[in-house]
């Protein structure tokens, strides 16, 4: 029963957090890309004043899976490569803890493009 109630949090936390995306795309003139880079920057907002993870361990895969737990990662990395490298860590630090992730969307969309044939919208 407690990995329903797990798994009840991480759907209702990642819709909620879909539901704010549409919302702001109906209701309001912002793209999507920029409603795109708000929530990678709350993402890192959160993580910079330390709420991600007690939000992560609460709502697990609802707040990681979206963009917002890219942009937590991408702070996290900067973060700690900071602590270990110095000043340049803020610009390898994100992407070396990122790189898998940035790897894999690129490696699929690729083969997306070549499977569906995409074209641009007209």
């Amino acid at each position: 029963m407690e990995i329903f109630l797990d798994y009840l949090w991480v759907f209702l936390i990642g819709g909620f957090v879909c539901m704010i995306g549409e919302l702001l795309i109906i209701t309001t003139n912002i793209t999507s890309a920029r409603i795109l880079v708000t929530f990678v920057l709350v993402g890192v907002f959160l993580e910079a004043v330390g709420l991600f993870d007690y939000i992560s361990d609460f709502a697990g895969a609802g707040i990681n899976v979206p963009i917002i737990g890219f942009g937590a990662s991408l702070a996290k990395g900067a973060i700690g490569a900071v602590k270990s490298q110095g000043i340049l860590g803020i610009f390898t630090g994100g992407l070396t803890a990122t790189a898998g992730g940035i790897a894999a969307a690129i490696i699929f969309a690729f083969i997306f493009a070549l499977i569906f044939h995409s074209h641009t919208k007209k």
